[in-house]
């Protein structure tokens, strides 16, 4: 099944005010009329309302790296799904492994986040990954299966439209080190088997799996023809328009 690109930029805890926003305005000239695949941007939380606005009328989704699992109340330093659909955010990340690994964020939170973000209508990126020693060992099925199968505990069929899954192997991540083709596309076929149990095939088909794990513009190509993969979590290379845009303009 052919499946509508996803590329994904997260910024992380990088750039300031003004470069985030030219980032952002970069892309939104760059990409205008782009309909043939979907793109999104996950600044940092200061700085989602700026973009939202030098983003509005782009095809370009605005999403958070993070949230809490609570709805409101005395949880000094976060932040609610309330208040990201109320600067204008569309999407959320949650247990991206730098979360995972950390901040110590169980898949038990994770399941949390998910149920409360999809509560006020957000779409979620989860994120699933092994460890080096996990890979080496020849856990990699298990980790990110047990991964996805507790961060959709209790999400209905109905609201899977609204989630994609992304791959990150952790050993992979800001290392200059990526999966190869062959490694992303089995574990992107073994997630989606997993989806396939869990609500089967037509939804299973229909969820997007992207791979994040220093992704390039010179690897982009050669990931995306590896099986089930349907686009891309970039990290380092989204924080300049030429080289996001030689991730997104992929062939």
């Amino acid at each position: 099944m052919k499946r509508k690109p996803f590329l994904a930029g997260n910024w992380k805890m990088n750039l300031d005010r003004k470069a985030s926003v030219e980032l952002a305005r970069g892309l939104r000239d760059a990409l205008a009329g782009t309909n043939d695949r979907d793109v999104a941007v996950f600044p940092p939380f200061v700085y989602l309302d700026e973009v939202v606005q030098a983003l509005a009328g782009s095809p370009i989704k605005v999403g958070a790296q993070n949230l809490c699992d609570e709805k409101n109340g005395a949880f000094t330093g976060e932040i609610s799904a309330e208040m990201l659909v109320d600067v204008g955010a569309k999407l959320v990340l949650v247990g991206h492994s730098e979360r995972r690994h950390l901040y110590g964020e169980s898949d038990e939170l994770c399941n949390r986040k998910v149920q409360r973000a999809l509560s006020v209508g957000l779409d979620v990126v989860l994120c699933v990954g092994e460890k080096l020693d996990e890979r080496d060992g020849g856990r990699t099925d298990a980790v990110i299966g047990r991964q996805l199968e507790a961060g959709l505990a209790g999400v209905a069929a109905g609201s899977m439209g609204k989630l994609t899954v992304a791959y990150e192997p952790v050993w992979a991540i800001g290392t200059g080190r990526n999966a190869t083709p062959e490694q992303a596309g089995a574990a992107h076929t073994h997630l989606r088997g997993v989806l396939r149990r869990l609500y089967g095939d037509a939804i299973a088909q229909s969820v997007r799996i992207q791979y994040g794990g220093s992704v390039k513009p010179d690897n982009i190509s050669t990931l995306m023809n590896a099986p089930d993969v349907d686009g891309a979590l970039v990290g380092g290379a989204s924080l300049k328009v030429d080289s996001f845009l030689g991730i997104v303009r992929f062939k």
